[in-house]
Formats: structure tokens, sequence, C-alpha cells
């Protein structure tokens, strides 16, 4: 098969399953917290709780500041704005380790399109960062800033987010079917990457030895880049962001290889 012909499939993915792709994410968004006591309320209390622990532990006691303004507000909402895209990130991934195995139905199904699963999973974790994106900025509003224009990047920002998040997703779906360790070490990994990325504390208290560790994380010009449009009336950092695409179409052509590679063998294994 040519190289056209065997990426025709992915490119084709959104025109072929439009519809199918977006009745389940609703499907998902809705049935997530159905039959909870607080239902959506769940969305902004978990980041809620997060953010006051962490504020108290490193604005409080490490008296780390966001900006020149700092203050302890300021720090709560920064960290609100990096929290935000990491946990639709985080959680995508994490559930896609197990979404092959939670579908058997659905894989034995042979005209089923079962790549687009993964990307489900993507597209809600996008919704919910949607809907806390709102109340950001409604925060933002009225305890730090003022809007401004630089806020309408965020639909950019989203484009990279997503094929990071869609390549890792495919990645791990089909290592989960064949490894079934892979839930927890993706959870062990997505740990480490998130206290190594400046999500709870400033870019500026990371010694310089240890800068490294920021130049090459793929999350980070994301995560700057966010605080940037929304928080400081910036522009995104670009140079930072070009680094993001490229990792991140890397993710998404591994990723789709790889589980178009391993997927007709998802039935007999399951």
């Amino acid at each position: 098969m040519s190289g056209t012909g065997y990426w025709r499939p992915a490119l084709d993915l959104f025109g072929r399953n439009r519809g199918l792709i977006w009745s389940m994410v609703r499907r998902d968004v809705s049935q997530r917290y159905r039959g909870s006591f607080l239902g959506p309320f769940w969305t902004i209390l978990t980041p809620t709780v997060q953010i006051i622990i962490f504020t108290l532990i490193f604005s409080g006691i490490f008296q780390a500041r966001f900006g020149t303004e700092g203050g302890t507000i300021g720090f709560a909402v920064h960290l609100f704005c990096g929290l935000l895209p990491w946990l639709a990130f985080s959680e995508a991934v994490q559930r896609s380790t197990l979404v092959i195995g939670e579908n058997v139905n659905l894989v034995k199904r042979v005209v089923f399109p079962i790549e687009i699963l993964p990307v489900n999973l993507a597209l809600a974790g996008l919704i919910q960062q949607a809907l806390g994106t709102i109340v950001l900025l409604v925060a933002a509003l009225l305890l730090v800033t003022s809007p401004s224009v630089h806020l309408f990047w965020w639909p950019l920002l989203i484009i990279p987010q997503l094929l990071l998040t869609t390549g890792l997703a495919w990645l791990v779906a089909s290592l989960g079917v064949y490894l079934r360790d892979t839930s927890q070490v993706a959870q062990l990994v997505l740990m480490s990457w998130m206290y190594l990325t400046p999500i709870f504390y400033p870019e500026s208290i990371i010694p310089g030895r240890y800068r490294w560790l920021v130049d090459w994380n793929p999350m980070a010009p994301l995560i700057r880049s966010y605080r940037r449009i929304l928080l400081e009336g910036r522009d995104p950092d670009w140079s930072g962001l070009l680094a993001t695409v490229i990792f991140s179409l890397i993710c998404l052509m591994v990723g789709y290889w790889w589980f178009s590679r391993t997927r007709t063998d998802f039935a007999d294994i399951l």
C-alpha cells in the first residue's frame, strides 16, 4: 500500500465519521456524571480542590509567585489556567489505556471504526477544558485582569494539544490491549510529567541546570501560551509552540501507525 493510501483513513477520519464521533463525545460528556449527586459540578470542584491545596503549598509556604503582580489570588488563577489543559490532556491519555477493553462489543464489529474511540476521549477532554476556561475568564475578570483580544488565539492552541493527545491516546490504547500494566505505567509517567511541567510553580524559580527539563517539555510552551493569551494579554510563545507542533505531529503519526498495525489482533486478544 502506498504511503498516501496508508494514511488516508487517518486523513479522512473526521470526514467519514464526523457524526458518529460527535455523537459519542456527547454521550461521554452527558454520561460522565449521570447519577452523581453533584453532576457536572465535579468538573469545577475537582480542580478547585487541587488549586486550593497547591496554592497553600507553593504560594503560602514556599512564597512562589506568577508574574510581577504576585499575590495568592494571582497565583491561584495562573494555577487554574495551567491545570485546565493538563487535566484535559492527561485524563484523555489515561482513559485511553483501557478504552479498547471497555468497548469489546464495538471492537468485534468489523465495520466499526475503532480508531475513533481514543479520539472521542481527546475531544471530550477539550469540551471539559472549554467549560473550565469560561469559569477561568470570569474569575480572571473579577479578580486579576481585564480580557484581551489575545484570548482569540485560544482555538489555535487547541490544535497541537489535540494532535498530541490523540497520538498518545492511540499509542496507549493499543498497548493497553497487549500489556495489562499500561494503565499503571501511564499513570506514573503522567504524574511525573505533571510535576516536571511548570504548572504549580513559575518557570522563573527553576535553576539553570534544570532548565532543560522545560526546554524539552512539549507541554511547557503550550501551558505558557495559554497563560499569556488568557491572563497576561500577550501573544503565544510562537517559537516554543513550533517545537510542540513538531513533537505532536510525530506522536500523531507514530500513534496512528502503531494502532493501525495492531488493531487487527484486538478482537482475538480480547
